[in-house]
């Protein structure tokens, strides 16, 4: 009798709404929900931070950075906050963003003061401000690829991937200005050590797989 009941369990339909019958805001999995109020919470601490830490910034040209991702970011989350609340496409399609600073690195170690904790908001310097910001377009760069992966709902699931790179380039950008006024330095190895991990791998074969 129990092994009938469990075929009788078994065999019962799916009895679940699908995606086509459901109006398009409501398409949307529960573990998508919280996902997308994380995303949305993370995106409007950045903005709130980041309206704290210009009053800090003394450098104009570090200044324009954090504007511009600032003024991107923003119309980015309401771009999230469209998708999310209609699942349907927005009306304003995501950008790519386009970083202020130029590609080179620079590499070496230089000798500087060791760091310590600050005693008070005056002593933050640009320096700080930085690596504030590097955390957050990081965080999110991350969270991002983390909820893009989980989510259901098509529209959003795109917004949300497409602007990881975005946040990533935010990220490249605010290096190269640390790395340009020596606020993170770059060491290497040795060039003997360099080429020889350099030539650690060979192509694939171009073999299919039966």
């Amino acid at each position: 009798m129990e092994n009938n009941d469990m075929r009788m369990n078994q065999a019962q339909p799916n009895t679940g709404t699908p995606a086509e019958n459901m109006p398009n805001a409501m398409n949307h999995g529960g573990h998508e929900m919280f996902d997308a109020h994380e995303v949305l919470g993370s995106v409007i601490s950045m903005l709130d931070q980041y309206q704290l830490y210009v009053q800090h910034i003394q450098d104009p040209d570090l200044k324009n950075i954090l504007n511009l991702q600032y003024t991107f970011t923003s119309e980015l989350y309401s771009i999230i906050v469209e998708s999310f609340q209609t699942g349907e496409k927005p009306r304003i399609s995501t950008h790519v963003y386009k970083m202020t600073e130029n590609n080179d690195v620079i590499f070496g170690l230089k000798p500087g003061q060791p760091k310590k904790p600050k005693q008070s908001p005056s002593e933050i310097t640009d320096a700080d401000v930085t690596s504030f910001m590097q955390g957050h377009v990081k965080g999110l760069a991350s969270l991002m690829t983390m909820t893009a992966v989980e989510m259901t709902n098509p529209v959003l699931r795109r917004v949300v991937s497409d602007s990881v790179p975005n946040f990533i380039e935010m990220s490249y950008e605010i290096f190269l200005y640390q790395n340009r006024h020596g606020y993170y330095q770059v060491p290497q190895l040795a060039q003997q050590d360099m080429a020889q991990m350099l030539q650690s791998y060979a192509p694939a074969p171009a073999n299919p797989l039966n």
